[in-house]
This record gives C-alpha cells, sequence and structure tokens, in this order.
C-alpha cells in the first residue's frame, strides 16, 4: 500500500530540516572536536608516555600508569593537589553566600542603582586579568603598596604578603575572591527577577517572615542558577592559573596543580618524562573537577 502523499512530504520536510540544523552545527561542532575533544584524548594518550618536548621525544615511549604511579609519590604535586583544594574549599562557597547577599540587596533597590552595582561589581570580570592582577601586585608591594602604607600609617609594621607563606594563599584567595563574584551577582539578580511574586505574596499573607520567604520560596526557584554557579566556580577555581604566574611563581607555598602542570611541562624539559607527567597532573585534575561537578548537580538534584 503507497504512503500516503502528506506523510512523505513530511518526512522530507523533517530531514531537510534536520540536515539545515547539522550544518548550522557543523562549524562549533568541528572547533568543539578540533580544540576540546581531540586535546582531552591526546592528553590522556600522553600521559601513558615518557614525552619530554625534546626532537623526536615528543610523542615518548608507552610506560603505562608510572606517571600516576610518580603522582602519587610526589611531595610537590601533593602539596599542590592541596593547596587547589584549599583555594576551591575558600572561594567557592564565599563568593556564591557573598553574590547571593549582595544581589538580594541589589534587587531590592531601583533601577538605576541595580544597573549601577551591576556595572561595578562586573568590571573585574571584563577587565583584563592580567591588568587586574597587576594592580592587586601594587597593592601588595612590600615598599609602596596601599596596604602596608595603611600599616605604617598605624605604626604597625609593613607585611611581606606574596612572599610569606603565611599570607601569601589567601592573598590569591582574596584576588580571585574579588575577581569572581561579578558573573554569579549578574546571575543571581536575573535568577531573583524570575522568582513567582505571586507566591511570595501567598507566603507574606500566611505570615512568613524574610527568612522564610527566602527559604521556602525565593531559594528552590534559583537554585538551578546556583548550580551553574557553583559548577562554573569550581571549574575557574581549579584552574586558577594567571594570578600564580603574575604574582608568585609558585613560590610561598602558593603551587598549585595548573601551575605545577605548567612548570612541569615547560619549565623542566631537559629531564625526560616531564611532558607526559604534566599530562597526567592534567587528567588527574580533570577527573577531580569532573567528580566534583557530579556530586553537586547528585546534592542539588536532591533539594
Amino acid at each position: 500500500m503507497a504512503k500516503p502523499q502528506k506523510q512523505i512530504m513530511s518526512r522530507g520536510i523533517q530531514r531537510h530540516e534536520d540536515i539545515s540544523g547539522y550544518s548550522f552545527m557543523l562549524p562549533s561542532l568541528i572547533f568543539f572536536i578540533g580544540f576540546v575533544v581531540a586535546p582531552m584524548i591526546i592528553c590522556i594518550l600522553m600521559s601513558l608516555t615518557d614525552a619530554n618536548m625534546q626532537g623526536n621525544a615528543l610523542l615518548g615511549n608507552f610506560i603505562g600508569l608510572e606517571n600516576f604511579i610518580r603522582l602519587g609519590q610526589d611531595p610537590v604535586f601533593r602539596e599542590a593537589l592541596w593547596n587547589t583544594f584549599l583555594i576551591v574549599i575558600v572561594s567557592v562557597p564565599a563568593t556564591c553566600i557573598f553574590s547571593l547577599w549582595v544581589s538580594s540587596r541589589i534587587y531590592q533597590m531601583n533601577s538605576f542603582s541595580r544597573s549601577f552595582y551591576r556595572i561595578v561589581f562586573y568590571l573585574p570580570v571584563v577587565t583584563g586579568s592580567v591588568a587586574v592582577t597587576a594592580v592587586w601586585k601594587w597593592m601588595f608591594d612590600n615598599y609602596s603598596g596601599v596596604f602596608n602604607t595603611i600599616l605604617n600609617g598605624m605604626g604597625a609594621e609593613g607585611i611581606n604578603w606574596l612572599g610569606d607563606p603565611r599570607y601569601a594563599l589567601w592573598c590569591i584567595i582574596l584576588i580571585l575572591f574579588t575577581t569572581s563574584v561579578g558573573q554569579p551577582i549578574v546571575l543571581y539578580v536575573s535568577a531573583l527577577g524570575n522568582v513567582d511574586k505571586s507566591l511570595i505574596e501567598a507566603a507574606e499573607v500566611d505570615g512568613a517572615n524574610n527568612f522564610q520567604v527566602f527559604w521556602s520560596v525565593k531559594w528552590p526557584q534559583i537554585m538551578p542558577t546556583t548550580l551553574y554557579i557553583l559548577v562554573i566556580t569550581t571549574i575557574n577555581s581549579f584552574q586558577c592559573f594567571a594570578l600564580i604566574q603574575l604574582l608568585t611563581q609558585g613560590s610561598s607555598g602558593t603551587n598549585t596543580v595548573m601551575y605545577h602542570i605548567y612548570y612541569t611541562a615547560f619549565k623542566l624539559t631537559e629531564v625526560n618524562g616531564h611532558f607526559g607527567y604534566a599530562n597526567a597532573m592534567g587528567v588527574v585534575l580533570a577527573i577531580a573537577i569532573g567528580v566534583l561537578s557530579a556530586i553537586q548537580f547528585k546534592l542539588a538534584k536532591e533539594k
């Protein structure tokens, strides 16, 4: 029995739409495969070799899991991993809590004030990280920095902010925090604007106070935004590199996994095996980010 003409035409239209859709996706898909998927596969493969970027040794010899076994025995890597987790553990909750608090205050203002504060907090995001870091480096300067000038004016002795292991990593966390809150604040302000106002009014009529309204009405509705902010902030914290490179070069107890990968791959190439070893660190870092992101998705889904 012949198929109805209308059904044949609808399938033809659907096929044409599919082809058009994939055609529009093709440039992005090629870019994604070429600059994301392929480098990930190469990184995994090279982590199993002793590649060192010297002449013909770029591809290296297959050594299995030796690089990963070596990572577990490397005290420098363990220190870098601990510093990285400390940055994530401190900066991610602080960024989310502060951003939510500020955005709640901004949302209650008039439209002009709301736009003004969003611009103020978002400026460090659109400003180049190098420029922002240079300003902070001047502020932490031992001789002419703002902080030591204030301390000297109060009669106290200046502090070697970026040279003392007691303060250096916390200075990095502070700078990372100030440059990370802009985007979450903008997202939270938008999310609060999409909260169903009828539910807020109903809760207020039932006698709920401000905290109860926030916790029972607003918080569940901005949970998707919170999840996105948590994941993005976690990834950015794990990938902290520019601050370390420009301020301390990994000294004073500020070595992180990202900086250690760079240092191992491009600064220690006179010794065999370091490029493959750096790729092994990258694989471990990617797994750590993936596990934490999965935990965040799981917890958010349960809530």
